[in-house]
């Protein structure tokens, strides 16, 4: 196979309005993918992450542009790549009349795996994911966060050459998270590709050996997490609350970005005496600490992730 496990080049999807304007959802993304990645699109609900998801894995045609799988042409031949993907929908839910493991097993089964192989994937994946105790029940009966890890074990379990995950995580409790991320940890250790969107942050740096930025259809930046953060200009991010007041005097000590009412002002430890005694003079109150991928998200797109569109 290819090194290449995804290639993109400019993508484009527009929705076509009946009555309306065109939606256009991708703006001609590119991206490459080497296989052994763990690579995450990180933006804002809305941000065109899951229509590029949908496009790379066959389920939706493109307006324009190419996408490659494996050196595969997946636009033109979609059927000569989906053996090498799985792929976990946003918000996707098992079958309800099944259990955990019975889901896990069938889905196995219909790839072609053998009954023995299958079942010690299966159970592997159920453990991984803390669902043995439940492995048994009927789905309907699970939790959605239970749900969610079991539509996660059934993938994961096939080891498939590459996963697209579109936000993996949503509805589960930070521990359940956790062991997700380490079982995709140990996929890419095996060989797999991941490719997931998610629009949390921590998520996104502690997973991504890469990561893409995207906001309304269009990849802004991409790096390593530090990669990013180093691009923001500073070290520690000071930020003071009902700022607008003094945003002039703090832009003089580094960039500064807006959350709502609170201005962050990134800068080094060499300024910051004379930066909180400024926000003490006005009676502000400020907060400081290292510069982390939100500053850096807030930089790129010029709003907070948690922004509606």
């Amino acid at each position: 196979m290819n090194s290449d496990a995804l290639r993109a080049d400019s993508v484009r999807k527009i929705y076509r309005g009946r009555n309306g304007p065109d939606i256009e959802a991708l703006s001609g993304v590119s991206l490459r993918i080497s296989r052994g990645e763990r690579i995450s699109l990180l933006g804002r609900n809305g941000a065109g992450k899951t229509t590029f998801l949908r496009i790379a894995s066959t389920l939706l045609a493109p307006t324009s542009g190419s996408v490659e799988i494996f050196g595969r042409d997946a636009i033109a031949d979609p059927e000569s790549v989906r053996p090498y993907l799985a792929v976990v929908p946003q918000e996707g839910k098992p079958f309800m009349h099944l259990t955990p493991r019975e889901q896990a097993y069938s889905y196995l089964r219909a790839r072609g795996f053998s009954k023995e192989t299958a079942q010690s994937r299966a159970d592997h994946a159920l453990e991984q994911m803390g669902l043995t105790e439940v492995a048994d029940r009927l789905s309907i009966t699970l939790s959605g966060g239970q749900r969610q890890r079991t539509m996660v074990a059934t993938v994961i379990a096939t080891e498939a050459p590459l996963l697209f995950l579109d936000e993996p995580t949503i509805g589960m409790d930070p521990f359940a998270r956790r062991g997700v991320w380490e079982s995709f940890k140990e996929l890419t250790t095996k060989g797999s590709t991941i490719l997931l969107t998610t629009h949390y942050l921590d998520e996104a740096e502690a997973l991504s050996q890469r990561l893409y930025i995207v906001d309304q259809g269009r990849l802004l930046a991409e790096g390593t997490a530090d990669q990013l953060k180093h691009r923001v200009g500073g070290t520690l991010r000071v930020s003071v609350v009902s700022g607008d007041g003094i945003s002039q005097q703090l832009a003089t000590f580094g960039p500064i970005v807006r959350d709502g009412d609170t201005v962050h002002v990134i800068t080094g430890p060499g300024d910051l005496k004379e930066i909180l005694a400024l926000a003490a003079h006005s009676n502000l109150t400020t907060t400081v600490g290292p510069v982390t991928l939100e500053e850096a998200f807030l930089r790129v797109v010029g709003r907070s992730i948690h922004d509606e569109f």
